[in-house]
């Protein structure tokens, strides 16, 4: 694979997957949305889809890394890191770009979302109501959800701990019986067993930080979040924005010590 085949299959296939995945995220939180609370299986779900999206997409350009944790995995495994930038680079730029799709895509519901005082809070709007309380919560605005991760209990090492815990799952998935048959990607069936992992880590692991389990899917899009020109968007929480990109890095970083290990 060129660097520019590997560039460009992960900035489409990120941004795909953000795309998808953020997608379903502003569907079941944004006001005069058809899917609003629709829950968190829809979330899961409609994340797992995503990465079954992105992989078959952009496996046949840069073997659908799509994420910074398996490349450092893949590094370490194979002792290779001469594409790790490359493979960063694009996994962050389509990242972003499928976050500002979302926002297109869901303009007018962002705009109606963050313009309700139950929401939003301020006068007019009733203080003690959940969603006006959430959306004074300290670091994070009232939308943020969509775009980035955050716990619902802030214990800095605990929600470290879980997501280098989801990453090390995900990334010995990946490893063990999702790679194609140069081992630098995922293969067809890759992409189905990882998507269903993906399901599986939501349902089992999700619900202490929303798994970001890959530095790019948060980092990206609360970029994002940060530039677009939302009212009343609130912050992006960078304050706990280290530990979805360090936290997945490690778990990358131990599963593939366990697979070179256990496996290899």
């Amino acid at each position: 694979m060129s660097s520019s085949d590997i560039f460009i299959g992960e900035t489409i296939g990120t941004a795909i997957l953000i795309l998808l995945g953020g997608g379903v995220c502003a569907a079941v939180t944004l006001k005069a949305s058809k899917a609003r609370n629709a829950g968190w299986l829809a979330i899961t779900f409609g994340w797992g889809f995503a990465v079954l999206t992105a992989v078959y997409t952009s496996a046949p350009l840069s073997g659908a890394h799509l994420n910074p944790a398996v490349t450092v995995a893949l590094a370490i495994k194979d002792g290779d890191w001469s594409n790790v930038p490359t493979y960063f680079a694009g996994q962050l730029l389509g990242a972003m770009i499928g976050a500002a799709l979302v926002w297109v895509a869901y303009y007018g519901q962002f705009h109606a979302h963050l313009t309700d005082k139950e929401i939003i809070g301020g006068p007019g709007a009733q203080a003690t109501t959940a969603k006006a309380v959430e959306a004074r919560e300290k670091g994070a605005g009232p939308v943020l959800g969509v775009f980035s991760t955050g716990p619902e209990v802030r214990v800095v090492w605990q929600n470290l701990a879980t997501e280098i815990i989801g990453t090390v799952v995900l990334v010995l998935a990946v490893l063990t019986q999702g790679l194609n048959d140069k081992g630098n990607g995922l293969g067809t069936l890759g992409a189905l067993v990882t998507a269903l992992v993906v399901v599986s880590i939501g349902l089992s692991l999700g619900g202490p930080t929303g798994y970001a389990i890959n530095p790019a899917r948060d980092l990206g899009p609360r970029i994002v979040h940060a530039l677009l020109p939302l009212p009343n968007k609130g912050g992006s929480d960078w304050g706990y924005a280290w530990i979805p990109v360090v936290g997945p890095l490690i778990g990358g970083a131990i599963a593939a010590g366990i697979y070179n290990v256990a496996f290899a």
